[in-house]
């Protein structure tokens, strides 16, 4: 029998587009334009390329999926404030790679004020600049830089004709990431989704996993759950790390046998109308866990559970990750494998040998997603509704010899995904068992 398809959510309105320019136009002086490029297709290798990815801040205004199209922000402007450039109609290529939008097509499926083909771009573009004094363009994009350049000759060329003068150019990203820091109720819907197929992954995993297998083989179920749900794929390269591979943080390889008597890290999630879905779990390849692996779960599930009731308005990542820090050493002591007192081991920050990183991190169209954590050095950013993030606590224990054998090789990491209410928070990803009596009945059903 084939697996049950999750219904999906409605896509993201065309006027929730509109709203998100006209709200980044406000913020403008009224003389000023942004500049802001799609991406670009990217070559694999020799005439084939990667799957094609758009930029996730020109898809968060426009919600436009075609390479090499370009956004232009002009406040005040008669004729339309918006404006795409965009791939040309061209039979013979479309025959080859698809449909493209067109002019035309831009204005009708995603209301946009005004179009036109990227074949008249370097003349209209000049005409549109001329007379703004600030452009607002990613300043680590190179292609928009280039722009404002060729906008600043244009201006100091038409200074002699009256034209008011171009002054210089700010960064857009700062003004963007603060909106998308801030989730509507149409992208919670799309991450909870997200977050949604990517438990079933998980579960798919759990259920499947025995000795015998090799880590690629756990990948290939997660990955093959991503795209029967109809997400595009991995948000982010699967992790799949057995035994001393998941003290690895980053682990990708996926290439080593399950350890028999191991446990199994798998970090996934799937990307789902461009938004992203990560999740971790630990379990026991063969279905139950060991005393020093059960010992060293319930250390690591006890703090993220703790962090995760802490999540509220007003609540900080910074005061999160510090009753994070305090659980795990007071664990990790409590085990032997650190020792002294407990405010003397955070001090130090001996604790930072066996847990690396950070609680959380944002997530969203990006799966470690865009906006600040802190106002200033010292004043960590509250949390308020509508932000979405990770907590992810963990414990990696070394091969070292003054480590205990049974502990040796253990990498712990249990991350769900949460979306923060005005009464609280969310767990998004709640379908996914943590605890071990769960966890060690799902994985009897095989």
């Amino acid at each position: 029998m084939l697996p049950e398809m999750l219904p999906r959510p409605p896509a993201i309105s065309v006027t929730e587009y509109r709203q998100r320019r006209d709200a980044l136009i406000a913020q403008l002086p009224d003389n000023a334009a942004v500049v802001l490029p799609g991406a670009g297709l990217i070559t694999r290798s020799r005439d084939s390329e990667f799957a094609f990815r758009q930029n996730s801040d020109f898809y968060y205004l426009t919600g436009i999926r075609e390479p090499d199209a370009l956004l232009v922000l002009l406040p005040g402007r008669a004729e339309g404030e918006s404006v795409v450039f965009c791939q040309d109609r061209d039979p013979t290529m479309e025959a080859w790679t698809g449909r493209r939008l067109g002019a035309a097509g831009v204005v009708c499926e995603h209301g946009i004020d005004q179009a036109f083909e990227n074949s008249e771009r370097d003349e209209l573009l000049v005409n549109l600049l001329a007379g703004r004094e600030l452009l607002y363009l990613p300043l680590d994009n190179g292609e928009a830089v280039a722009m404002a350049e060729e906008a600043l000759n244009d201006a100091q060329a038409g200074i002699r004709r009256g034209r008011p003068a171009l002054k210089g150019w700010l960064d857009i990203s700062p003004l963007i990431h603060a909106m998308r820091l801030i989730k509507s109720d149409a992208e919670v819907a799309l991450l909870r989704h997200a977050a949604r197929v990517s438990a079933r992954a998980h579960r798919r995993a759990m259920q499947v996993s025995r000795p015998g297998l090799s880590e690629f083989q756990l990948q290939a179920e997660l990955e093959h759950e991503f795209v029967w749900q109809g997400a595009s794929g991995p948000a982010y390269s699967t992790i799949v790390g057995s035994g001393a591979n998941a003290c690895v943080l980053h682990y990708i390889e996926n290439s080593a046998p399950l350890s028999d008597d191991g446990l199994v890290l798998i970090d996934a999630g799937a990307e789902f109308e461009l938004y992203a879905g990560d999740i971790t779990r630990t379990f026991p390849v063969a279905g139950r866990f060991s005393d020093a692996q059960r010992a060293l779960y319930q250390i690591v599930l006890n703090a993220q559970q703790r962090a995760v009731s802490a999540i509220q308005p007003g609540a900080t990542l910074a005061d999160i990750h510090q009753g994070v820090v305090h659980d795990l050493t007071a664990g990790l002591i409590e085990l032997g494998l650190l020792e002294g007192d407990l405010q003397a081991r955070i001090d130090d920050e001996s604790y930072r040998r066996f847990y690396l990183h950070s609680t959380s991190h944002w997530l969203g169209l990006d799966v470690h997603d865009v906006g600040i954590y802190r106002l200033d050095e010292q004043t960590p950013l509250p949390l308020a509704p509508g932000m979405v993030l990770t907590v992810e606590p963990g414990l990696y224990i070394p091969n070292d010899d003054d480590i205990p054998d049974a502990y040796q090789g253990i990498g712990i990491r249990i991350e769900d995904n949460i979306v923060v209410t005005n009464e609280g928070h969310e767990v998004l990803t709640a379908d996914v068992p943590k605890q071990i009596a769960e966890i060690e009945a799902l994985m009897a059903k095989k």
